[in-house]
This record gives structure tokens, C-alpha cells and sequence, in this order.
């Protein structure tokens, strides 16, 4: 855990002076002129240590929280269609947003709660299969969320048809993802409620290493398995909601790096979730400084970065998990 921290430490520190500008170390203490000054507080510190290493924070933990409710280790927000729903949610609510006439101060947190209802929705819908048919098997979750991530494209590519220029280039950026709309005023209240959700499901770590028995066993253990399941869809739906409404949607984060924190720390909630939460904001902010380097001055989306970490993973996991 102390090399994890290290770890995240070396990465945004990394991050904070490394880009299209470089920013000498020193001036982490000392911001320097005004253009340093700028770059350094104004661009990169919303981005960096806030934006990406929150929404890293977030995939990361609410894919823990649903690996762990799931019992299932193919269990992702993106897989499972969650971040399709909370980017459909964002996505209406930039095209039609301007119809509904909200206040001016409603509409600051419009989006976010847009894209955490949508988020809510899709994993509520997924709790009625299980609650109709039983647990998901691995197979029922991938088909589930490939239907829901089919129809949650039609309905992107339905409100792609009718906006106009500028709500289409707002359409792209949640296509592709990007921090690069990072800035104070967008990114603080947003932190707040991705640090409140994150703190729920960070406290549910003993009643998720007891549902790992079963259901029954953890009932009887003294865990109230339908307020774990309440707590753990609507944090994984806010956080998740909360960072897509953000940053648009970010691949394979919430399915690596819980694989990659078991690998270090075991199974066990109690270190996997906290873990988790450091690798996930140490290799979100690492992907975000590739997609501002690689191509400099020119960005790269955050998902193909994210996507060429995760893809290899998720085949080397399928071929590891395979019949025998």
C-alpha cells in the first residue's frame, strides 16, 4: 500500500511537469512566473490531480464494489453497460437541456445528475434480471451488457442525428474522452460527489468479503444483503455517473486494475478497495499524460490509451479463466 502511494505520488508529480510545456520540479513549490504559474494551478492541477486521478479513483472502486457484489471478475461498468447509461443520461442532457429552461442553479449539476440517473438506471435494470432470474453468470453479464451498451449506441446515434454543430462536437468529447475540459469551477463539485459515493462503497468492505460465501451465508452472518446491494448500485451508479458526466466515457479502468490490485494485495476487500483506488488514479493520470504527449500539441483520446492498456488484459484474462 506505501509503494502504491509512492507510486500515485511519482505519477502526478510526473504528470504536473511533464506535457507541451515543461514546468521544472522546483516550481511544485515555488509556481514561478506567470506563465508557469498559469499552466502549473490553472490547467494542469484541475486535470491532473483532481479530474483524472478522481475519475481513475472512481472507475476503479465502484469495479471493485461490483466485481465483489457480482462474485463475478468480469463485472465492469463499461462491460455491464453502466457507463453507456451514464453517458446516454449526459448526452440527453446536452441536447436537450437547453428545452428544459433550468435555473441557473440547477444548471451547473445538471449534467453530472443526468448522467448519474442514467448510470442508476441501466444497474437497477441489470438488479431486476438478477432479482427475476437469479445470479448473473459470466456469460449473462457479457450478453446483458453488450444488449444494453447495442441500444444505449442507438440511442447516441439517435441524438447525434438531430443536434446541431455545437452539440455535436459536445458529442464526440463523450464518444472518445478527454480531461481536457478540466477547470476548477467544473471539476470541485464534482469531487465532492465522487469522494462521498467512493467513501460509501470504501465502507462496505467487510459485508462484500462476506457475500463472497453466498447470500444465504452472509445473512446469516449478520449482513443485510438487500441494503449492501442499495448501497453498492447507487454509489457504483454516482461515482461512475459522475465521472462519465466529466470526462467522458474512459474504457477498461474498472476491469483492469481490480486484477491488477488482487495481484498485489489479494482478495480481501478490506486492502483490494483501497488499492484499487491508488492504482486506478496512478494509472489514470499516467494514461492522461500519454494522450498529452504522444502527439503534442495535439491530444489523444483518453479511451485509446485506456483501451491499449485494457484490451491485452482482457484477453489474457479470458484465456487464463478458460475451461478446463
Amino acid at each position: 500500500m506505501a509503494l502504491l502511494a509512492l507510486g500515485l505520488v511519482a505519477a502526478a508529480v510526473t504528470a504536473l511537469t511533464h506535457g507541451a510545456a515543461a514546468i521544472p520540479f522546483a516550481y511544485l513549490f515555488d509556481a514561478g512566473d506567470g506563465l508557469h504559474r498559469a499552466v502549473l494551478l490553472d490547467i494542469r492541477a484541475p486535470r491532473v490531480v483532481v479530474l483524472a486521478g478522481l475519475v481513475g479513483t472512481a472507475l476503479a472502486v465502484s469495479g471493485t464494489a461490483l466485481q465483489g457484489m457480482f462474485r463475478n471478475p468480469l463485472a465492469d461498468p463499461g462491460l455491464i453497460g453502466v457507463s453507456s447509461g451514464a453517458a446516454v443520461g449526459a448526452i440527453a442532457m446536452i441536447v436537450l437541456g437547453s428545452a428544459l429552461a433550468l435555473g441557473a442553479w440547477v444548471t451547473p449539476y445538471a449534467l453530472p445528475l443526468a448522467a448519474v440517473a442514467g448510470a442508476a438506471l441501466v444497474t437497477l435494470f441489470l438488479y431486476a434480471f438478477a432479482e427475476r432470474f437469479g445470479h448473473f453468470s459470466i456469460v449473462t453479464i457479457l450478453l446483458v451488457g453488450i444488449a444494453v451498451n447495442a441500444l444505449a449506441g442507438v440511442v447516441i446515434g439517435g441524438f447525434q442525428y438531430v443536434s446541431d454543430d455545437g452539440q455535436l462536437r459536445s458529442l464526440v468529447f463523450w464518444m472518445m474522452g478527454s480531461f481536457g475540459r478540466a477547470s476548477w469551477s467544473l471539476t470541485l463539485p464534482v469531487a465532492l460527489l465522487i469522494a462521498a459515493a467512493a467513501g460509501v462503497l470504501l465502507r462496505q468492505v467487510r459485508p462484500l468479503d462476506l457475500l463472497q460465501l453466498g447470500e444465504p451465508q452472509a445473512f446469516h452472518l449478520g449482513i443485510d444483503v438487500r441494503r449492501l446491494k442499495r448501497r453498492v448500485i447507487f454509489s457504483a451508479a454516482t461515482v461512475v455517473g459522475a465521472g462519465v458526466a466529466v470526462s467522458g466515457m474512459v474504457g477498461f479502468i474498472g476491469l483492469v486494475v481490480p486484477h491488477l490490485a488482487r495481484l498485489l494485495v489479494g482478495a480481501g476487500h478490506r486492502y483490494l478497495m483501497p488499492a484499487a483506488a491508488l492504482l486506478g488514479a496512478g494509472l489514470t493520470i499516467l494514461a492522461d499524460l500519454v494522450a498529452r504527449t504522444v502527439t503534442a500539441p495535439a491530444e489523444l483520446p483518453i479511451s485509446l490509451v485506456t483501451s491499449a492498456l485494457g484490451a491485452p488484459f482482457f484477453l489474457w484474462l479470458i484465456a487464463r479463466v478458460r475451461p478446463r
